[in-house]
C-alpha cells in the first residue's frame, strides 16, 4: 500500500496495520542491495534476505518476528585500539549500534549515526567496502540482524558518553577478548583483517 493512497497520512509514512509507520521502502531497499552485493557468509546473509523479503516492516524496531539493525565499530588502527560502549540495558562492552531510524536512508548511514550519537565523535568515516560482519543476536526486544560496519576515528578524536551507556573506553585489540562476548571479537578482527594491521 502506497502513503499517497491516503490523504490524512503524510508522505513520509506508510499505514501498516493499527500502527502508522515511517516509509521505509528507500530503507529497505538500499538493506536488499547492501546484503546482495555482501561477499560472505552466505546462510546468513540469506536468512537477512528472507527475512526482508517476507517483511515489508523488517527494518523497524516495531517488526516483532526480528529486524535489521546497524552498527559501527568505532576504530583507532594509528593506537591499535577500538572504543566500546558498557551498554546501559545489556550491561555488556559493545560496539556503537541500534536501531534504524526514520531518518536513515541507507544502512551505512545508520550505522554512522549510530556511531557518532553513541561515541560523541565527529568526523568518523566508514571504512570502505560496505559492512565487515553480520550478527544475529537476541535481544530483549527481538532478534536483530545486525548489518556490521567499521569507522575510522579522526587522529583528534574525542570521545563523549552518551546516555545509553553506562561507559565508554578505549580498549587495545588483545583486550577486547577479554571484556566483550566472542561476536565483538570477531567483528574487530575482520576490520582488523580489512585494514590489513
Amino acid at each position: 500500500m502506497s502513503p499517497h493512497d491516503h490523504a490524512d497520512v503524510p508522505d513520509d509514512t506508510a499505514l501498516h496495520g493499527d500502527t502508522v509507520l515511517p516509509d521505509d521502502t528507500v530503507l529497505h531497499e538500499d538493506a536488499v542491495l547492501v546484503l546482495k552485493a555482501y561477499p560472505a557468509q552466505d546462510e546468513l546473509r540469506q536468512a537477512y534476505l528472507d527475512h526482508l523479503a517476507a517483511r515489508p516492516d523488517g527494518m523497524w524496531k516495531a517488526c516483532s518476528a526480528g529486524h535489521i539493525t546497524a552498527s559501527a565499530l568505532v576504530i583507532d588502527p594509528e593506537r591499535g585500539r577500538v572504543l566500546l560502549t558498557l551498554h546501559k540495558k545489556l550491561r555488556m562492552w559493545l560496539q556503537m549500534g541500534g536501531h534504524c531510524e526514520p531518518c536513515d536512508r541507507t544502512l551505512a548511514g545508520a550505522a554512522l549515526r549510530e556511531g557518532t550519537e553513541e561515541s560523541g565523535i565527529q568526523g568518523l568515516t566508514l571504512l570502505p567496502g560496505g559492512p565487515v560482519r553480520l550478527d544475529r543476536h537476541q535481544t530483549p526486544c527481538a532478534w536483530h540482524l545486525d548489518v556490521q560496519y567499521a569507522a575510522l576515528a579522526p587522529p583528534d578524536a574525542v570521545e563523549t558518553i552518551s546516555d545509553e551507556s553506562l561507559d565508554l573506553r578505549w580498549f587495545r585489540y588483545e583486550a577486547v577478548p577479554q571484556v566483550a562476548d566472542d561476536s565483538v571479537s570477531r567483528l574487530v578482527e575482520a576490520t582488523r583483517e580489512r585494514l590489513g594491521v
